[in-house]
């Protein structure tokens, strides 16, 4: 079932050495205090570890227990921890507001006992850091590092900085301190597989990484290798804001959208397992089943297990009328293989069954309808109405804000009367404690209010010129509405975004991108990367640039790649990337001949950029 490559694909580099750099350098940070210890880990870092060093790496190097870490300074329960930690203590921090050492150290220091303490900052240590623990008093009782673990390989094509703030601190707060780290992890990939031929970008905080990784290849040796990737590609992720926003209707997406696959690892409840217990299952090419319905739009996927299932079947007959060398064969070498297979394909059939069940009681088609209507931007005024019903059914306070901020996005803004009116139906259905939400929101871009005459383009400007005061007066509604054309009209126009809705789709057999969203919009993030590498940069992209506020480059590198590591080409999102945007440039590749690496700061979709928007988020 998966799509015939066009061309032959080239090799993908080898990332497993990224994560033995990882786990390398923290056996090293835990050697530095020999005997036996006590590892405190922050609850964010449990999994990015468990995916570099498992509990019996830990045990080998002396690590005595370890204890999970959540933020709440719960200051009895540390006293009683503290009184049964071993002579060490280690903490591995993602950040450096911890409670926990100060809270330990200080139990201690009352209760007259002595140990050694450790803090590990990672992916790095920033000046405030060392300035809360002078704050708490204890900055000369413990010993601090730095773990540089930047870079975690989720899977063959798709590797994670797991920095899931990123995109608050950024986009929200104004915080810039973790691109220096989006640099450093460009800076090893090109240490590791580069140089790169062809750096292109667009973004503010994409243009600082690049210049953070250029000071540090300036700063260090650089020495002479064979390049294993070509060409490289960031992208903010403030560019398309669109593409995060819409439902995920491939098989990888709808899962991450209703299961949440955490560090490429999902959890699958009792109604998928069909039996009491819960079962977690690591979603990556090992996977046979999964790998080859990963891409595939939902629709196509059922037809797929059915199929696969009767192949099983017959792969299991087989053994019938086997003399005793054949069936001890089949043993040996098949039959162990096979069994593996029928569990996964339950899972995924039972996931799909669960998802079906799930998606009918939603209205999903009803949904789907309206955000395609939003994208072609028809029937504006009935989609309004249905988000009008979403909010006072209360069906999904974040559901209600992403439909809200499509809306937003595609339009340019909501109208005021328009804004206002949603905004006051959402704080009577969902509480007005949501008003910073707004604001959030209204400050990322996500969700705001025109302007009068701010999304008028130059011919609209000249036809409103031509209308007299009078018959300006008697503008109805719909000519409003069409002379607020968005930058995302004119970017879908200009780009083809929205195919033809009179053409055929047939999702079995895709022609474009645009197979991700059931035949109605080619991901913007993604059309960028395909037509800035079929230019090999921005020229003749001026118009399209300019629409996006600028920021773009495009700079040659130090190395002339061998032709197949040319047509490797590293991707990364700043500030979260989504299955589906995955999905849409792995069937670029097999279309162009090209593979693609997905960098990101992490794995997004509609309900995380939100829930981080949230006026509660931590």
């Amino acid at each position: 079932m998966a799509h015939s490559a066009r061309r032959d694909s080239p090799e993908l580099p080898d990332f497993s050495l990224l994560k033995r750099l990882a786990r390398d350098q923290l056996i090293y940070l835990l050697e530095q205090l020999p005997g036996k210890k006590d590892l405190f880990i922050d609850a964010d870092l449990m999994s990015p570890l468990d995916r570099i060093a498992n509990v019996s790496t830990l045990k080998q190097h002396e690590v005595d227990k370890l204890y999970k870490v959540e933020y709440k300074p719960i200051v009895s329960i540390i006293l009683a921890l503290a009184s049964k930690l071993s002579g060490m203590f280690f903490h591995i921090a993602s950040c450096c507001i911890s409670l926990v050492v100060p809270d330990v150290a200080n139990a201690d220091k009352a209760a007259g006992r002595f140990r050694r303490y450790k803090i590990i900052f990672t992916p790095q240590k920033f000046y405030a850091c060392e300035a809360v623990l002078e704050e708490q008093g204890i900055f000369g009782d413990v010993t601090t590092d730095e773990w540089a673990f930047y870079l975690l390989p989720l899977d063959d094509d798709i590797i994670s900085l797991e920095l899931p703030e990123f995109f608050r601190d950024n986009f929200l707060a104004g915080d810039q301190r973790w691109v220096r780290t989006a640099g450093s992890a460009l800076h090893l990939l090109h240490t590791v597989y580069g140089p790169f031929s062809k750096i292109h970008g667009i973004g503010r905080f994409s243009k600082m990484a690049y210049e953070s990784w250029r000071e540090q290849v300036e700063e260090g040796e650089t020495k002479a290798r064979q390049a294993e990737i070509g060409k490289v590609f960031l992208i903010d992720r403030d560019v398309d804001y669109v593409t995060p926003l819409c439902s995920q209707v491939v098989y990888e997406g709808l899962v991450d959208d209703i299961f949440r696959i955490k560090c490429g690892c999902v959890e699958f409840g009792t109604d998928v397992t069909s039996s009491d217990k819960r079962v977690k299952v690591m979603l990556n090419s090992q996977d046979k089943v999964f790998d080859e319905i990963r891409n595939e739009h939902f629709s196509n996927v059922f037809g797929f297990l059915s199929q696969k299932a009767k192949n099983l079947q017959t792969a299991y007959d087989k053994r019938r009328g086997m003399d005793i060398q054949q069936i001890k064969t089949f043993v040996s070498e098949e039959l162990k293989g096979l069994k593996q297979e029928h569990r996964l394909l339950s899972l995924h059939i039972g996931a799909s069954e669960s998802m079906m069940k799930k998606k009918t009681k939603q209205d999903f088609q009803e949904l789907l309808k309206t955000e395609h209507s939003l994208l072609e931007g028809f029937e504006i005024r009935e989609c309004i109405t249905f988000i009008e019903e979403h909010i006072n059914r209360q069906v999904s306070m974040i559901e209600s804000l992403r439909l809200l901020c499509l809306l937003s996005i595609t339009e340019n803004g909501l109208l005021p009367k328009d804004y206002r009116s949603l905004k006051a139906q959402y704080l009577q259905s969902y509480g007005v404690d949501h008003l910073l939400t707004f604001a959030n929101l209204k400050q990322s871009g996500l969700l705001v209010e025109q302007q009068p005459g701010e999304t008028l383009t130059v011919m609209e400007s000249k036809v409103g010129k031509l209308v007299n005061d009078k018959a300006a007066g008697k503008l109805t509604d719909a000519f409003s509405s069409l002379a607020k054309k968005s930058h995302f009209r004119a970017l879908s126009k200009k780009l083809n975004l929205v195919p033809k809705s009179d053409e055929e789709y047939d999702l079995r057999v895709p022609r474009d991108m645009a197979y991700i969203f059931s035949g109605a919009y080619v991901p913007l993030s993604c059309k960028l990367v395909e037509q800035v590498l079929e230019r090999d940069g921005w020229t003749g992209l001026e118009e399209v640039t300019r629409l996006l506020n600028g920021h773009e480059f495009s700079v040659t590198g130090s190395s002339r790649a061998k032709n197949d590591a040319q047509r490797i080409v590293l991707v990364m999102f700043l500030g979260g990337c989504t299955f589906s945007e995955i999905s849409a440039l792995r069937f670029l590749g097999r279309e162009r001949g090209y593979k693609f690496i997905v960098v990101t700061t992490a794995i997004t979709n509609s309900s995380r950029l939100i829930e981080t928007l949230l006026d509660n988020h931590a």
